[in-house]
């Protein structure tokens, strides 16, 4: 902020009133006291006095730093304000010359040489030679009365415009002594001897006066003299160069112009000049450069940098002293950016030697040496001392300023005059070779003017080049001095510190995104992962963007006339304690950038300008829209740009705002006008809306339905900057007003806005440039990144609150399944089920609040919570729904198997009844063992005869014969099938198929097989995943455990199918199905089934067959048998008999349990099932690498799903294996000790309710049972048949407590092979990890196969395949297609399709599969599928029948890679 009217303030006690009231009377105070006031000491200023307001700005500035001082002058000089030239100390009166505070001062101003042409000049004012002539002007509010400026020396420069009413012809400087000339001898000295005309004002002295002395040397002197005496009226006086002007009673206009005109005319005869840096040669001055350590060494090693250059040719200096940023980084830039818009069918091979052409650029660039200018440079700025440091860079900044200020002007001064020359001739009706030669001409100066530009930015851009190539070939620089790692730090500090950084570098039109991205891992590792709230600029060349942010927040932007800016820069701004709690961020990002439709890039602006504005936009929270004026044409050429950035903006789901900035608006508060200024911007925002709507194919009538965008608040109309004309017009006072406001509404923007974290920023920056490279930008642009990022802090927390849901209604199926079973419920409403989730849901729901609220990103993640929340609900609603499908399907199950269920239990009723009469028989000889066990065996065989008689067994099954006799029911003839075949690891289907006579979804190529369109092969896969999903789902609810096998399970399944073929061939498809096709996938499906009805057929059998279950009982009813002969009570046979009854359901309860908290325990330990589904799918990989299975390979490429299942399996089995004895065993041994209590617990309190209700044995087993029947599965009717009515309920529990511990038999018949094999299929911990991985989407890119997991919106992965992984290959040839998806749609090529030819880049467009697909382009190193091409060619080629060669030839480059580079390479997108 600069305000020149600073000055003016007057101070105002703080007991002075209004000079129109009057003062009260205290009759109290003696008056006495009032004069002995004002006979204080001379030392002491009045309490009359006013302050000197230039004793305030002297009072700062000797409290000031030499950083402070210096920005102190250089606003002053800004202002138009006289500068502290010689400043005596206020202790000791050591005169003090501040030459560091006046070198960033640089003066402009036009004369007219001999031929009256104009000239201008830029100089820093510390070399400038100039006449000096004394000056002095009273402001108004200083007093008489001066503490700190007397005997202060100040200096300003009248700098003239070239123009014929300027007062003076050439640049002059005037100096003014504050107080007597007569106190101050040293000042008076110096200052006459220098000047080049002297001007002493005094009053009529007499001879005898002591200042006459001097009065008469200076008279007698050689310079000109100019008196001026304030008690004499007489007119100007002259008499041999000395001027006697009189003051009194004259008209002060008069003579100002008399004074003017006598120092012109004074400085026209004087050849004296005055260079402001010669000051410091007194040696009776301190200079405040030379007294400052710091500074003098800063200048030291600055200088030692600079004498390099000397003699040395300006336009040459960066290509020899700054090798890395010149052709060799423009040559990358340049590849690199066609690296990432392929073309040519051989895309990859294209894309390898463009990699390999960049790695050689990047050798070439670690080979050069480093310059010993750079070398000084990085020593300087690695060093601890900041003050030093600080100056040293400065001091950098200073010198290269002065070394190139010289020929920047001489060649600016050739530019304009060629450029005149061009328009000239332009306007000319005969035009000639001599205008291309002019314009050539031009073109050369242009370029050496960008050759010749150096400041400090081109030294970081060379230190940022320096540390690209060590990072790209991983090894220092021989000639560094430190390793390159450390030079993001030093880039970090001078930001800190308050330099700004190229963002963007504006002579390649390249983000360095390696340095940039290393110097913001820099700032938050010594800052913190800050919050920064991004504010970026955008407007014409010449607009008064950067002047606009250095006025606003203080900011080292580059300013000048002409292209100041190139590129875009970034500079931290720090917020206070105080504004931190207000605006909820710590720093401000300024981002300055290059003006937009710039002359000097005329023709190739338009692209280069859309890059820009859409990076800067993307990049910023807000962006400010500047304009010089309001002149509509210059106003559309940008609104077109930025209209189209914020719509690209929109697309990809960013939301910045934006606030329209009118500079040198003539008249700012005439409010019709700016209410008729904003109706047209608004007309031409909508109109440009319109326009860029049809190009980047967005649904927008308005620009406030691309932004949020008030007309009315969010534009802003500027003053002129200058009050008058430069260069002698001080900053307009208005335009500081309207720069504060501006500056409150940015803060209101980042209060609500909350900015981004520091290392969001940094990806922002990498999507952005990344996607800009490409085309288009909204296809390209990865919007995914933010979404990714969350992701990856979200899904291990809802991994953990799925989980904690999946897990409780596990519990209360398992709970809901036993009452089923024991008939205690008859129906399951949804209701029942919400209600057992509701502790866990509320749980959860608590759980995510907390993490929400707790977690460090909250501001960023807060956006996610509402659809995690869904999430929740949907997988709640989901298991819930699935819960009470399979409870239902149960009971519905549960009447049919009640005969079943009445059978086992009369027969093995039957048994009991048999076996206590046949030991009544032998009672009398119990002591005999030997007899009894002889009579025992005899009756059993009798008994398990008669039940073979009665009973026909199970007989084993045979699923593939049923299914044969299916089919050749269906299809007489047998040759339509193969039982080799698998149709879910098939390459193409275009053997399934016949083309109906209009079917145009036909390749017609020469010579080869017709094909199948890719749409049509991904509906055809879909179609057989869908019925292999659905298949497997109606054979769990087949419940063959239980229900039992037969031959009807595989008519409805084939049933099923033969529908859904029929179904899909008969919809709006150009084919039909061959018979084989389902004859091939039934046998497929059913082969896969096999082994899961086999095995639940066999767990049927066991249970249900009674001569198999009957022969397993036969050590039990021999223990009974034994009882009954040697007199046991009734009591101790029922104990026993309730017993042996409960090992089974205990057995199977203890199983299950088991399993059930097996499967949490691996989703928090075992490494493969402790994270989402794409954590599962990277230790697939891995592990497929590992093992080099190429059989396995292709199950994973066609059948992913079946893989995935395969794979869970084998962890478990693994994990069961390696802890068995130290987690398995130990789970299931507890869980038999807790379920051994319950079940003693209900029994102690049934006998209790008998004991409270009088009841019998019959109340016992009823209240036992129910009370059990949560846990397990048994109820009265398995002891139906038994006879009790003589027990003696006291003694049951006794026994019971006896005989449980028997169970743990269970235990020590556990095994690693028992486990899985006695629990239902279902139940299986591998099939509970299976449904909780695998209940999900599996669809596949339509281009490459490759599979994504559950989510909102459209199909996307984490990364794609190798197309010729999946057999793809290129049209007309064998060639396997070597390319990866994402690089395709970055290229140029079309696809085909039956509907008409696509761009890959725009495959969407080609609807069906490809519709629901978002395929970014990348360009991003996966070594994996590449490796694996390479392993395993001859593989692909035998097995598809195809080549890798011609156009599918494998690059170089992907033969270099490892299988271990293939394994880490999967970390970075996973």
């Amino acid at each position: 902020m600069m305000d020149y009217r600073a000055r003016y303030l007057k101070v105002k006690e703080n007991n002075e009133k209004d000079h129109t009231q009057q003062q009260d009377y205290n009759p109290s105070k003696d008056e006495g006291d009032m004069f002995h006031e004002m006979s204080l000491a001379n030392d002491r200023t009045s309490q009359s006095e006013r302050i000197h307001p230039m004793d305030v700005q002297m009072a700062v500035f000797h409290c000031a730093d030499g950083f402070l001082k210096q920005l102190m002058v250089t606003k002053l000089s800004q202002c138009q304000y006289a500068l502290p030239l010689l400043v005596p100390d206020p202790f000791t009166q050591q005169i003090e010359f501040p030459l560091w505070t006046f070198r960033q001062i640089n003066k402009s101003w036009k004369k007219r040489n001999t031929n009256n042409e104009t000239i201008s000049q830029t100089q820093p004012i510390y070399k400038a030679q100039t006449p000096m002539v004394f000056f002095f002007r009273n402001c108004p509010g200083s007093s008489r009365t001066r503490v700190l400026m007397d005997g202060v020396v100040e200096i300003a420069w009248f700098c003239p415009s070239g123009t014929n009413d300027d007062k003076f012809t050439d640049c002059v400087a005037f100096c003014n002594l504050h107080g007597d000339a007569g106190d101050h001898e040293k000042q008076l000295q110096i200052l006459t001897e220098m000047a080049s005309v002297n001007v002493v004002l005094l009053p009529q002295l007499q001879r005898n006066d002591r200042n006459m002395k001097q009065l008469d040397e200076l008279q007698k002197g050689s310079k000109p003299l100019i008196c001026l005496f304030t008690e004499d009226e007489t007119a100007v006086t002259v008499l041999k160069e000395k001027y006697r002007i009189g003051l009194k009673n004259r008209n002060q206009s008069d003579v100002s112009e008399e004074l003017r005109r006598a120092i012109k005319n004074c400085l026209s005869e004087s050849s004296s000049t005055f260079r402001l840096s010669d000051l410091s040669k007194h040696s009776d001055i301190r200079v405040d450069e030379e007294d400052d350590d710091d500074c003098r060494r800063g200048r030291a090693a600055a200088k030692q940098m600079m004498s390099l250059l000397e003699k040395k040719d300006l336009r040459g200096i960066k290509e020899t002293f700054l090798p890395h940023q010149g052709k060799l980084w423009h040559q990358w830039s340049q590849i690199n950016k066609e690296l990432h818009r392929p073309q040519g069918d051989e895309i990859e091979m294209d894309i390898s030697r463009k990699q390999t052409d960049l790695k050689k650029i990047r050798e070439q660039q670690h080979a050069s040496d480093i310059s010993e200018f750079v070398k000084l440079f990085i020593k300087e700025v690695n060093t601890d001392a900041e003050h030093e440091k600080m100056f040293f860079v400065k001091w950098i900044g200073i010198l290269l300023n002065e070394y190139i200020s010289a020929d920047l002007s001489a060649l600016h001064h050739k530019y304009n005059e060629k450029w005149s020359t061009v328009l000239t001739m332009n306007d000319s009706k005969n035009k000639s070779e001599q205008l291309t030669t002019v314009q050539i001409d031009l073109e050369r100066i242009s370029k050496d003017l960008q050759a010749a530009a150096l400041g400090l930015e081109h030294i970081m851009r060379e230190i940022g080049q320096i540390y690209e190539s060590c990072s790209s070939v991983k090894k220092n620089k021989k000639d560094l001095q430190v390793h390159f790692s450390s030079l993001p730090s030093l880039a970090a500090e001078m930001m800190i510190s308050g330099f700004p950084l190229e963002l963007m570098d504006g002579d390649a039109a390249h983000v360095p995104l390696i340095w940039i991205s290393a110097v913001l891992d820099q700032l938050i590792q010594k800052l913190g992962d800050q919050r920064v709230f991004v504010l970026s600029v955008l407007g014409l060349q010449s607009s008064g963007k950067s002047t606009m942010l250095n006025a606003m927040f203080g900011l080292q932007f580059a300013v000048s006339a002409g292209r100041c800016t190139r590129g875009a820069f970034m500079q931290l701004v720090r917020v206070s304690d105080e504004m931190k709690t207000q605006m909820k961020i710590d720093f401000i990002l300024v981002v300055d950038t290059e003006g937009l439709c710039a002359p000097e890039l005329a023709g190739k602006s338009t692209k280069h300008d859309s890059e820009l504005a859409t990076f800067v936009v993307g990049l910023a929270n807000l962006t400010l829209i500047n304009f010089f004026g309001e002149n509509p044409a210059e106003m559309q050429d940008v609104l077109q740009i930025v209209v189209q950035a914020f719509m690209r903006m929109k697309k990809v789901r960013l939301n910045p705002s934006c606030v329209f900035v009118h500079q040198n608006v003539s008249d700012v508060t005439a409010g019709e006008k700016n209410m008729e200024g904003r109706r047209r911007l608004q007309e031409t925002l909508d109109e440009m809306t319109k326009l860029a709507a049809k190009e980047e194919e967005c649904d927008a009538e308005c620009f406030s339905d691309v932004t949020k965008f008030d007309i009315q608040n969010d534009v802003r109309y500027f003053a002129h900057l200058w009050e008058g004309s430069p260069p002698m017009a001080p900053p307009n006072p208005n335009y500081c007003v309207n720069i504060q406001e501006l500056k409150e509404t940015i803060m209101d923007f980042a209060s609500k806005l909350h900015g981004m974290m520091l290392i969001d920023l940094k990806v922002r920056i990498k999507d952005l440039w990344e996607a800009l490279q490409k085309e288009p930008f909204v296809f390209s642009f990865n919007f995914n990144a933010f979404e990714i990022a969350a992701y990856r802090t979200l899904e291990p927390e809802y991994n953990k609150w799925s989980w904690s849901l999946c897990s409780a209604m596990m519990e209360t199926e398992n709970k809901l399944h036993n009452k089923i079973e024991n008939g205690t419920i008859h129906e399951i409403e949804e209701t029942d089920l919400k209600r057992e989730l509701k502790k866990t849901i509320e749980e959860v729901k608590k759980s995510m609040s907390e993490f929400f609220e707790k977690v460090r990103d909250k501001d960023k993640l807060i956006q996610w919570k509402a659809s995690f929340d869904l999430r929740i609900k949907e997988l709640q609603e989901n298991i819930v729904r699935e819960t009470k499908r399979k409870l239902n399907e149960l009971l519905q199950q549960r009447d049919l198997k009640k005969k079943i269920d009445a059978q086992r239990t009369h027969y093995e009723n039957t048994l009991y009844e048999k076996c206590k009469q046949l030991a009544l028989k032998f009672k009398d000889k119990a002591n005999d063992e030997e007899t009894l066990k002889k009579e025992f065996d005899s009756f059993w065989e009798q008994r398990l005869n008669k039940i073979i008689t009665d009973i026909p067994p199970i007989k084993d099954i045979d699923i593939m014969t049923d299914l044969k006799q299916i089919l050749s029911d269906i299809y007489k003839s047998a040759h339509h099938y193969s039982e080799s075949c698998d149709i879910f690891t098939v390459s193409t289907y275009s053997e399934y198929v016949l083309f109906r006579k209009s079917s145009k979804r036909v390749k017609e190529t020469n010579g080869f097989t017709q094909i199948l369109s890719p749409a049509d092969e991904a509906q055809i896969r879909s179609l057989v995943t869908d019925v292999a999903l659905q298949t497997d789902i109606m054979i769990q609810s087949f419940n063959i455990s239980k229900m039992g096998y037969n031959i009807s399970r595989i008519q409805k399944l084939t049933g099923y199918i033969k529908t859904r073929v029929t179904e899909h061939q008969t919809g709006q498809v150009k084919y039909v199905f061959k018979i084989n096709f389902f004859m091939d996938l039934v046998l497929s499906i059913c082969k896969r089934g096999n082994k899961m009805i086999t095995d639940q057929h066999r767990l049927f059998r066991e249970a249900n067959d009674p001569v198999i279950y009957v022969e397993k009982k036969r050590e039990e009813y021999y223990s009974i048998f034994l009882k009954y002969c040697y007199g046991a009570t009734s009591a101790a046979i029922f104990g026993e008999i309730i017993c042996q009854k409960l090992k089974k359901p205990i057995e199977q309860s203890v199983y299950k349990k088991t399993a059930r908290d097996l499967a949490s325990e691996m989703r928090s330990n075992c490494e493969s099932l402790n994270g989402n589904r794409s954590n599962l799918e990277k230790h697939i990989l891995e592990t497929l690498a590992e093992e080099e299975d190429f059989d396995k390979y292709m199950n994973y490429i066609h059948e992913p799903r079946d893989h995935f299942k395969s794979f869970i399996r084998d962890e478990v089995s693994q994990y069961i294996t390696d802890k068995f004895s130290v987690s398995v065993l130990p789970k299931m041994k507890e869980n038999i000790e807790l379920l051994q209590q319950k079940i003693m617990k209900a029994a102690h309190e049934s006998t209790e309710h008998v004991k409270l209700n009088r009841g019998d044995v019959g109340l016992w087993l009823k209240s036992f049972t129910q009370r059990l029947s949560d846990d397990l599965i048994f109820s009265e009717k398995d002891l139906s048949g038994v006879k009790h009515d003589d027990v003696d309920v006291k003694l049951l529990e006794d026994v019971m407590e006896k005989e449980l511990p028997a169970m743990s038999e269970i235990s020590e018949n556990f095994n690693t092979k028992t486990f899985p094999v006695k629990l239902d299929y279902k139940s299986r911990p591998d099939e509970l990890l299976i449904d909780h991985f695998c209940w999900c989407c599996w669809a596949q890119c339509p281009f490459c196969t490759n599979t994504v997991e559950n989510h909102d919106g459209d199909h996307n992965v984490a990364f794609h395949r190798v197309r010729g992984t999946k057999g793809w290959h290129f049209s007309q040839t064998q060639n396997l297609c070597a390319v990866i998806c994402t690089k395709l749609v970055a290229c140029d090529q079309d696809f085909y399709e039956p509907d008409g030819t696509f761009p890959l880049r725009e495959h969407r467009r080609a609807g069906g599969v490809y519709a629901d697909w978002s395929i970014t382009p990348d360009l991003s190193e996966l070594p994996y599928w590449k490796w694996f091409l390479y392993r395993f060619q001859k593989d692909l080629e035998k097995y598809y029948n195809k080549t890798v060669d011609g156009y599918g030839k494998i690059p170089d480059e992907w033969k270099k890679y490892s299988k271990q580079d293939a394994i880490e390479s999967l970390g970075q997108c996973i």
